[in-house]
C-alpha cells in the first residue's frame, strides 16, 4: 500500500506541474483509487479469514504512512521538481497521518464487509499417489472409537 500511495503522491505532481487545471478531476479520481484499493485487498483478507488480518492492516497504515511519505519525496525529488529535505517533515507528519488513515479506514470497512461474506471452501487434498511395488498399502491409523453411552437404569 506505501508503494502504491507514493506512486499516486508522484504522478499526482507530476500532473499538477503539466496539467494544472486539471487537477480537480485528478486528485479526487486518484483518493478514490487509493481507497478502492485499500477496501478490496481488505476484502478480500476478510473473505479469505486470514488469521491476525485486523493488526496486519493496522500495522500496515502505520508503517505505510511513514514509507508513503518518505517514498513519496524521494519520487518528487528524482522525477518531478528536484525538492529537498524540505519536503520531507511535513511528509513524515502530516502526510503520513493522512495516508495512514487513508489505508486504515477503508481497510477497517473491506475488513467488515468481506468478515460477513462467505468464506471460500477449502481445496480437497489430491489423492496420495503410491507405488504398489515400494510400498505396501496400509490404511491410516483409525482413532479410538467413541464409547457408546450407558443406558440409564
Amino acid at each position: 500500500m506505501a508503494v502504491l500511495h507514493a506512486l499516486t503522491q508522484t504522478l499526482l505532481a507530476a500532473a499538477e506541474i503539466d496539467h494544472p487545471g486539471a487537477m480537480s478531476l485528478i486528485r479526487p479520481l486518484a483518493l478514490a483509487g487509493l481507497v478502492g484499493a485499500a477496501c478490496l485487498w481488505s476484502a478480500i483478507d476478510g473473505w479469505r479469514r486470514v488469521p491476525g488480518r485486523g493488526m496486519a492492516w493496522f500495522w500496515a497504515a502505520l508503517f505505510g504512512g511513514l514509507l508513503a511519505g518518505l517514498l513519496g519525496v524521494l519520487g518528487q525529488a528524482l522525477f518531478v521538481d528536484q525538492s529537498g529535505l524540505s519536503a520531507l517533515a511535513p511528509a513524515l507528519t502530516g502526510g503520513a497521518a493522512f495516508t495512514a488513515l487513508l489505508i486504515m479506514v477503508p481497510a477497517g470497512l473491506g475488513l467488515a464487509v468481506g468478515g460477513r461474506l462467505t468464506a471460500p471452501r477449502a481445496r480437497p487434498a489430491p489423492p496420495a499417489q503410491s507405488t504398489q511395488s515400494t510400498q505396501s498399502t496400509q490404511s491410516a491409523p483409525r482413532p479410538f472409537p467413541r464409547p457408546s453411552p450407558r443406558p440409564r437404569s
